[in-house]
């Protein structure tokens, strides 16, 4: 059993994201499956099924890597995680706060704080 102490980082799966050559019609093609549309820039597009998971799309001039997306309660809790791991944190256009590192095998996690009146 691992000692709180010892954990890097916690949080809840919340998206994620992947690559895309034609993020139009991908975005149409979740749509189909059921998603909404959270969010769409130029660079990427957020999509969450009916109990909130997310996919995040990536097109080629995304400046976002593919990753794994966990989502913590607090600010404070972002914060603690950044500092173990000696990460800075950014906000975004969206309202978020978040901060990327390496998870297991060196896969790219982002741990993302939504706030209380975000709304996409």
């Amino acid at each position: 059993m691992t000692d709180e102490k010892d954990l890097r980082f916690a949080g809840t799966v919340d998206h994620l994201a992947i690559k895309t050559d034609d993020l139009q019609n991908d975005v149409k093609e979740y749509e189909r499956l059921g998603f909404t549309v959270e969010t769409v820039y130029e660079d990427w597009a957020m999509m969450r099924d009916a109990n909130g998971f997310g996919i995040a799309l990536l097109p080629p001039n995304s400046k976002h890597p593919a990753h794994i997306g966990l989502k913590v309660k607090t600010l404070e809790e972002l914060q603690s995680a950044a500092e173990k791991e000696n990460r800075p944190i950014k906000p975004h256009r969206d309202g978020t706060s978040s901060f990327y590192t390496k998870g297991v095998g060196g896969q790219i996690v982002e741990l993302i704080y939504y706030p209380p009146d975000f709304s996409g």
